[in-house]
């Protein structure tokens, strides 16, 4: 029997919500149906950085960030299902991940927080919603990231092969799949985030780094490259998961107070941060893969590809699309599919990612009735 399930994604670039309608049959293998992406506009974007950033929160604007955000999330969910000619009772579920705003595995008592009413969602679309995905894992002991490397697993894993999946999102993870069929994964650190935030902080015109022009009209500075790759996260072990809490403007500029560099020079270092974070974590996992394959929105830096592509020789480095999954919509697809775990009462989680105690039930329901 095949089912419908309905993934939505906004990752830390807060630049748009993705939905993918995706068909799951019996053994939890996917087919994605239709997809839509839905830009999120610059004023509610820039109210989701500003709470995201600051470290005062005024109640009632983050309520009403939920509320506007859900909202946001129904246009994208009704607009998809209209383009797919696809009825809401059709649908099984919607598999919210929510906007994250907060982000603190590593606090006593931790925390992770994602906004985006699921109760708004569900009556307006006439869909339950599935939602929460993360708190579980922290509650098990884990870090509640990354949550694909089981989705992964499921996708991707080939035997008597060992191959890394990496998400360039805001922030980059790693998925190693081993020949045997071990997986381990985690958080490498900044991918887009600090790229966008960089140019937007120059041009707020623009979203990103188009083509990666700004950043190759520059050239990388060794020393400020040594300073930001002092950040104690690059060096920590496994497991371990990060955001916007800790790699953001912020921090870039504190390490530019002391000298002057040009703007091109910062994006062309901050490209090379991420490849060469990249490079470093994929060194200590158990075994080096054979082929790496990227997904997210990082793949359309054709600077950053061509960087990871040199380092990472003589691995031979593709995207998803050589798998036949797009890589535009591999983490909208994870929560789907998370959806459908926690429907069918599977685990979602990989303790040895995470580090959770123990292989849990992911995420929570709201009915629409």
């Amino acid at each position: 029997m095949v089912q419908r399930f309905i993934g939505l994604m906004s990752g830390t670039s807060m630049d748009a919500v993705d939905a993918a309608l995706v068909q799951i049959n019996t053994q939890g293998s996917l087919k994605l149906e239709a997809r839509f992406s839905l830009l999120i506009p610059p004023e509610l974007r820039r109210r989701l950085l500003t709470i995201s950033h600051t470290s005062t929160w005024s109640a009632d604007e983050l309520g009403s960030l939920d509320s506007a955000f859900s909202e946001h999330c129904v246009e994208a969910v009704r607009t998809l299902l209209k383009n797919a000619k696809v009825g809401p009772e059709e649908v099984v579920a919607i598999a919210s991940h929510g906007q994250t705003v907060r982000h603190q595995p590593n606090l006593i008592p931790p925390y992770t927080f994602q906004i985006g009413d699921p109760a708004r969602m569900a009556i307006n679309t006439g869909i339950d919603v599935i939602y929460d995905f993360r708190r579980k894992d922290i509650a098990a002991g884990g870090q509640g990231a990354p949550l694909v490397p089981a989705f992964h697993q499921q996708l991707f894993a080939r035997e008597q092969q060992s191959i890394a999946v990496i998400n360039l999102g805001g922030i980059a993870n790693v998925t190693w799949l081993g020949p045997e069929g071990q997986v381990s994964g985690f958080d490498t650190g900044p991918a887009n985030t600090l790229l966008d935030q960089w140019i937007q902080h120059h041009y707020p015109n623009k979203s990103f780094d188009q083509d990666a022009q700004f950043a190759r009209s520059g050239q990388v500075q060794p020393e400020l490259l040594k300073q930001l790759l002092g950040h104690p996260f690059f060096s920590k072990k496994a497991p371990k998961s990060t955001g916007r809490e800790e790699f953001n403007l912020d921090w870039l500029k504190h390490h530019l107070s002391e000298r002057s560099f040009s703007a091109e020079d910062v994006q062309r270092t901050v490209t090379e941060l991420t490849a060469i974070s990249i490079r470093d974590a994929l060194i200590t996992l158990p075994q080096q893969p054979e082929a790496v394959y990227f997904c997210g929105g990082g793949t359309k830096n054709p600077l950053l590809m061509e960087r990871l592509a040199q380092l990472l020789s003589p691995a031979k480095c593709d995207t998803t699309e050589r798998l036949g999954v797009d890589p535009q919509w591999v983490e909208a697809m994870a929560f789907a599919w998370l959806g459908w775990c926690y429907e069918h009462k599977k685990p979602g989680n990989q303790p040895a990612v995470t580090g959770a105690s123990r292989p849990v039930i992911l995420g929570a329901k709201v009915l629409h009735q």
